[in-house]
């Protein structure tokens, strides 16, 4: 059980990430997520720092390991790209690196004037860069003609030890059949279960990843303005968040999204046992590792709350 901390760069500045990474360590959370987007989901949380760039400051400022949560290597950034990305990031981070991948969102990819493809293509061509990453960190030469992409006599030559690990997002069924065929670990943001559990048996018991948001607060009624004020986008339904191709279309749907569904869907404010009891129905659904991620002004008291109530009360 590794209970891990989740940097979001859509709300946050590098220097504020970099800070909560080095709290995250100091309070006793056991790795990191970390975001990667192009956008932000809306203007109210107004940051998009670019990953790589954090990852590597991050590997200067703690030890913890690092997971993407999630970058899509498919559309906006050419797998090849991504792979070399990945293999200097490993190797800064000294083998503490996992390469979490999904299907990615229209927010971020269709930034480049690519049409945006539909789920079922997406999957293929997922499939199809993770295939080539991995060839590409084994070392020699690679000239790949695939259906979705090319290279032509690529090597990456700073790679790691060991190949790092790559974990898929999977929300439906057909992602999570991929998911069991093509990848070493799994990455979901809701207490499910059912596909925790279709995971593993698919995979042959490889380890899975689950993550949410809290807003800690003096109290449950300011947690839930932050919440609903910076991430009401959270409670967008179906495949909106996939769909959707700006900050402002967002903003437009969110307005669909009531202060009482958002006080429903998350946890608010100080009190320990709320945030005890979420993190525990996470790992009865059968995750390996949980990370945790703050809404608002408040993660300094939230990264504390954690280290000193919250995490010894999990851990026994």
């Amino acid at each position: 059980m590794r209970i891990g901390y989740f940097l979001s760069c859509e709300e946050y500045t590098p220097a504020e990430l970099l800070q909560q990474a080095a709290a995250a360590e100091r309070a006793g959370f056991d790795a990191l997520w970390i975001s990667d987007h192009f956008h932000p989901w809306n203007d109210e949380q107004g940051q998009s720092p670019f990953v790589w760039s954090v990852i590597g400051a991050l590997s200067q400022v703690c030890s913890l390991p690092v997971t993407t949560a999630v970058t899509c290597p498919t559309v906006r950034t050419h797998p090849a790209v991504i792979a070399q990305a990945a293999a200097t990031s490993s190797v800064m981070l000294g083998g503490r690196f996992v390469l979490g991948v999904g299907t990615g969102e229209a927010l971020n990819e269709h930034v480049l004037g690519d049409p945006w493809p539909s789920l079922d293509v997406r999957l293929e061509m997922l499939e199809e860069a993770v295939a080539l990453m991995r060839k590409l960190w084994e070392g020699g030469f690679v000239t790949h003609r695939g259906r979705h992409y090319r290279t032509d006599t690529a090597r990456i030559y700073t790679l790691p030890d060991e190949p790092p690990p790559i974990y898929m997002s999977a929300f439906g069924p057909k992602a999570l059949d991929v998911a069991g065929r093509i990848a070493d670990g799994f990455i979901n943001t809701s207490d499910d279960a059912d596909m925790v559990a279709t995971f593993k048996k698919d995979s042959g018991g490889k380890p899975a990843q689950g993550g949410y948001k809290v807003a800690w607060a003096d109290s449950v009624d300011e947690g839930v303005d932050h919440a609903h004020r910076i991430w009401s986008n959270a409670g967008l339904p179906g495949e909106l968040a996939q769909v959707l191709p700006s900050p402002r279309h967002f903003e437009q749907a969110s307005q669909l999204v009531t202060r009482e569904s958002t006080a429903e869907s998350v946890v608010a404010g100080p009190e320990v046992e709320a945030h005890v009891e979420q993190l525990r129905s996470y790992l009865a659904a059968g995750y390996d590792e949980v990370y945790v991620a703050n809404m608002g002004p408040n993660h300094a008291a939230m990264i504390e709350a954690y280290g000193r109530d919250v995490l010894p009360e999990i851990r026994g």
